[in-house]
């Protein structure tokens, strides 16, 4: 062998060539590897690779293009094929490739590091599969590369240096991975990059100083990252940029002054949940072609600039800052609004700024959507045609300082789900139009001073689950229509106003109602016995009104009760001795009636806290710490002396206790501590309101985790020992809110799991103000709750991508829920039903391990089995409020709390986190919903229904802007294996509780699923 074939050899084995291609015409070797790479393709669904055979000459082959003069291959282009397997590292061999583009697929396993012999390539787009492991540092010696998009893959690892060397490199695209450490400053070298996209990765540290130098970059994107330190002065001179989008990272510093000067070509600024601070620049009114603006959650202060020349501005978006001054021209770039016809999201909420709304606001984009002015200091009246946004979803004007009447136009918008007037200073009647918006979810028109009564006639309300009508001067009868809102379960609130006559017995009606409060008006009548129907009523509040009669026997039906208020009535008769088998209520208050007779001593009459009895003067009996007298069962002497003496005796003893009880009142509420450890049983730190102000760093925005109906979360770090927690501190005034504290802390005193949010300890205090404070504090949990990861959250905040879920993820999720429900349902001294499990509820941890959390709607079984027959009612306690889209169909049906509720709610969370669809979607009606949308694609239609990256995927910079992913599907043992996980979720919300799956097996079965999964290697 002469050394010239020596060094052949050597060279090819250096490279680790196959020898069985090295000596073979061109040709051969094209045809041999495009053969390889079909035994490397589990699944072809739509038997695209069948043209590869003998019968038609390889460069004839579907997907393949070759040169027309050496007949070598020179494209490779399998886009939406859905192929799964391996990618053969035989595509090394076909050394005149050009262009491989095998997106949206679902090709696993390794990158070939093979893929940097082919130094003729010029394209290589991965994008949308399941790739695992790092990108290859062979990569760097493909000379000619300009475009490289390996994003929504699991990639790992360090994004490597090297790639500093392809120096044509145009658009390099990494996003939706795993990616960890620094950008690497090397990137800088690259004098043709045009795109950097990287979002949604774990990078940290700063981003490089030396970007400055590229000179040529459109496109920069490293939003949901660990990003701190300041973006570099010198990027903010690179004019070709189009895009900065820096969302939820650490970064700080403020914008250029010149910023529209120097970057007039910018189109998308996201800096959106970072730490900037200073002025918005008025230059920015020359950046003519920015579309989207969001810096919504930093510390930003002064006045915004006008936007008048940005006619395809589509979301502006600026709440939680620190923007306006409180003056009367802050809101003086909404006239630069007046003529954009494109705008869709206005949000300014939560800022400082003053002034009259302009009543040009109704002339906005007929495409507006979501309109958020709340939390500001504006003031006149809300337009007259408002009616005139007719897509407007969402309108959020409260708390601010608004007079006038509601205008009639309001009726117009059709599409309209929220609707928050509340906390301003409207007046005038509410007007009937609003009625007939039947698209309405939420209603809030509390603290105003509306006047006049509500319509004998409403609209046919299918979706409203709350209406909140408090503190105004509503007057007039309550219509029975409005108990005629089936769809109302969260809460109805008419309380402080004016309204008179009975209580319309169709008050019954709301048998999924969560709360009712109608204290403080001047009702009066008999309590309607009707009201034992709304067997999931938890507050009942009626109080301040001329109720008189006796307690209606059938309110020993309301088994969810926890808070009952009659007091200051004219209510008369036995205290009914029910009161006290109602295991769940926590307090009563039927003070200030004219009860008489033997005050019962079990259930919440054996707190003497728990219940308030003043101004009673015939009540005798009940526990010794109530002080009062005892029931004799003789006829009391006739002497008028005696009648005399006995009169002033207990005169004298009811101011003594009225005194007494005024006085435990105030000391009550002056308690540093009011829940002892022996009652929670909990870990109890001694902390105070005070602790939790430093730990919070005064309760700041920017330590603002999230907000729900009772509580705000904010996270926290312990002065004491450097912990970081959750603090969820309740909302008093929501009078929900105590019980849901209570609830929370019985459920979580005695239960331990690994897959359960820890508590770390609880506390009660009062403020510097003197007024009550509760909080409870958790285990931080740093990678959010499963909802953030599944969905896009709501534009408005700044996120506009979906995390990413691999498949074993996915599925190790649905084991760590179901393990959690088994421990609740079956481990547990008394079982525990969650009752509002939904993917907000379920967090997830350091190790992406998911915690169920929020136990404030939870209930106790107290029945000696573990699991509960759905047709029985002995284990009830009561009905739930829950979530729309999770609720079990048999709490419409007046049915009782069991486990199979909860094996309902999991069965739709598993089959949202396997299509990516949300119970809710608006593709799903009363003929068609999540379950059945499943159950009528198996087994055949899988691949169809799934979607491996869930949603679609975020914005794409490369030339085919507007292509969509398609479904990744898998290998056929990724199929059988989703196909069994689709099964059970279909199987777990069956309609009928008794077909539903136990729970105990779901888990056993998951985890059969995972070990077919993790067979396959992927």
């Amino acid at each position: 062998m002469d050394t010239g074939t020596l060094c052949v050899l050597f060279i090819l084995l250096a490279c680790q060539l196959p020898l069985s291609f090295s000596f073979l015409p061109g040709n051969e070797t094209d045809r041999l590897s495009l053969l390889a790479i079909k035994d490397q393709i589990e699944h072809d669904p739509f038997g695209r690779l069948k043209s590869w055979n003998e019968s038609s000459h390889f460069c004839n082959w579907l997907g393949v293009t070759c040169g027309r003069k050496h007949q070598r291959v020179v494209q490779l282009n399998f886009t939406v094929w859905k192929l799964a397997g391996r990618l053969a590292p035989d595509i090394g061999n076909m050394s005149f490739l050009r262009v491989i583009n095998l997106q949206n697929n679902s090709f696993s396993d390794r990158i070939p590091t093979e893929l940097g012999l082919l130094f003729r390539l010029q394209m290589l787009r991965l994008r949308n599969n399941e790739f695992i492991g790092e990108i290859p540092v062979n990569v760097s010696r493909c000379y000619n590369l300009q475009i490289l998009d390996v994003g929504n893959n699991n990639l790992i690892g360090k994004l490597p240096a090297e790639l500093g060397i392809l120096s044509i490199l145009r658009v390099l695209v990494i996003q939706k991975n795993h990616l960890f450490g620094e950008i690497p400053s090397s990137l800088a070298n690259i004098s043709f990059l045009e795109v950097i996209f990287g979002t949604m990765n774990n990078f940290q540290g700063g981003i490089p100083e030396r970007f400055g130098q590229l000179r040529s970059l459109k496109f920069f994107g490293l939003g949901g990252n660990n990003l701190s330190g300041s973006i570099p002065t010198s990027m903010y001179n690179i004019s070709s940029l189009t895009v900065i989008d820096v969302l939820l990272n650490r970064l700080r510093g403020s914008l250029p002054h010149n910023l529209g000067e120097t970057l007039p070509n910018l189109v998308h600024l996201g800096l959106g949940r970072n730490q900037f601070t200073g002025l918005i620049p008025s230059s920015l009114s020359n950046a003519s072609n920015l579309n989207v603006f969001i810096i919504g959650g930093n510390k930003f202060a002064g006045r915004l600039p006008t936007f008048a020349k940005q006619q395809n501005l589509r979301v502006l978006q600026v709440s939680e800052n620190n923007l306006g001054n409180g003056e009367d021209d802050d809101l003086k770039f909404l006239y630069s609004l007046e003529n954009n016809t494109v705008l869709e999201v206005l949000i300014i909420d939560d800022n400082n700024f003053g002034g009259i709304t302009p009543q040009i606001v109704s002339n906005f984009s007929k495409k507006l959507r979501l309109m958020g002015f709340s939390k500001n200091q504006i003031r006149g009246t809300i337009p007259t045609e408002i009616g005139n946004l007719i897509s407007l979803e969402h309108l959020d004007l409260g708390e601010n300082h608004l007079t006038g009447s509601i205008p009639n136009s309001i009726g117009k918008l059709k599409n309209l789900n929220g609707l928050y007037l509340n906390g301003n200073e409207l007046s005038g009647s509410i007007p009937s139009t609003l009625w007939n918006v039947t698209s309405l979810n939420e209603v809030f028109l509390n603290r105003n001073k509306l006047q006049g009564s509500i319509p004998t006639s409403l609209g046919d309300f299918r979706h409203l689950v709350e209406l909140t009508l408090s503190e105004n001067k509503l007057s007039g009868p309550i219509p029975k229509a409005v108990f005629g809102i089936s769809s109302l379960t969260v809460y109805l609130d008419l309380s402080d106003n004016e309204f008179e006559g009975s209580l319309p017995s169709e008050v019954g009606q709301l048998e999924m109602l969560g709360g009712l409060d109608v204290s403080n008006n001047r009702l009066s009548g008999e309590i309607p016995a009707s009201l034992g129907n709304c067997k999931s009523l938890e507050n009942l509040y009626m109080e301040g009104n001329y109720f008189h009669g006796k307690i209606p026997e059938s309110l020993s039906s309301l088994t969810a009760i926890q808070y009952l208020n009659l007091s200051q009535n004219n209510l008369t008769g036995l205290i009914p001795e029910y009161l006290g088998h109602l295991r769940l209520l926590k307090y009563l208050d039927l003070s200030f009636n004219d009860l008489e007779g033997e005050v019962p001593v079990q259930g919440v009459f054996e707190n003497v806290t728990a219940v308030s009895l003043a101004g009673n003067q015939k009540l005798c009996g009940g526990i010794p710490q109530l002080n009062l007298s005892r029931c004799t069962s003789g006829k009391p002497k006739s002497s008028t002396k005696v009648k005399l003496a006995i009169a002033i005796a207990f005169g004298f003893l009811g101011l003594i206790f009225t005194i007494s009880f005024a006085i435990f009142c105030w000391l009550k509420k002056r308690k540093t501590v009011a829940v002892s450890r022996s009652s929670m049983n909990i870990p109890f730190q001694q902390l105070t309101y005070q602790d939790l102000l430093k730990a919070t760093a005064g309760f700041s925005e920017d330590n603002l985790i999230g907000t729900g109906s009772f509580a705000i979360v904010y996270k926290g770090i312990l002065e004491q020992d450097q912990t970081v927690v959750a603090v969820k501190v309740l909302n008093l005034q929501n009078k929900g809110a105590s019980k849901s504290f209570m609830v929370e802390c019985e459920a979580l005193k005695n239960t331990r799991h690994r897959n359960l949010v820890k508590v770390v300890t609880a506390c009660s205090s009062i403020d510097f103000q003197g007024n009550d404070f509760k909080a409870l504090l958790y285990e931080y949990m740093v990678n959010g709750s499963l909802e953030q990861w599944l969905h896009s959250t709501d534009k408005t905040d700044g996120i506009h991508e979906p995390r990413s879920l691999n498949l074993i993820r996915r599925l190790s999720i649905a084991i760590d829920v179901a393990n959690a429900l088994d421990y609740l349902h079956h481990q547990c001294e008394t079982p525990i039903v969650h009752c509002d499990l939904k993917p907000s509820n379920v967090m997830l941890d350091a190790d992406m391990t998911a915690r169920v959390g929020d136990f404030g709607l939870a209930r106790f079984l107290h029945d000696t089995s573990t699991q509960v027959d759905p047709n029985s009612n002995q284990s009830s306690t009561g009905g739930i409020r829950g979530t729309i889209g999770y609720i079990a169909p048999e709490y419409g049906m007046r049915s009782e709390v069991t486990t199979y509720g909860d094996v309902y709610s999991y069965g739709i969370i598993l089959l949202e986190l396997f299509t990516g669809k949300k119970p809710t979607d608006a593709m799903f009606n009363e003929e068609l919903n999540l379950h059945n949308f499943v159950e009528g694609a198996l087994p055949d239609h899988v691949a169809e229904i799934v979607d491996s990256e869930i949603l679609e995927e975020g914005q794409e910079p490369s030339a085919n802007a507007t292509e969509r992913r398609g479904n990744s599907v898998g290998n056929h043992k990724i199929i059988e294996c989703l196909m069994a996980v689709l099964e059970i979720g279909v199987a777990c919300s069956a309609e009928m509780p008794e077909e539903r799956m136990n729970i105990s097996n779901v888990t056993v079965q998951l985890q059969k699923s995972r070990e077919i999964l993790l067979g396959t290697g992927g």
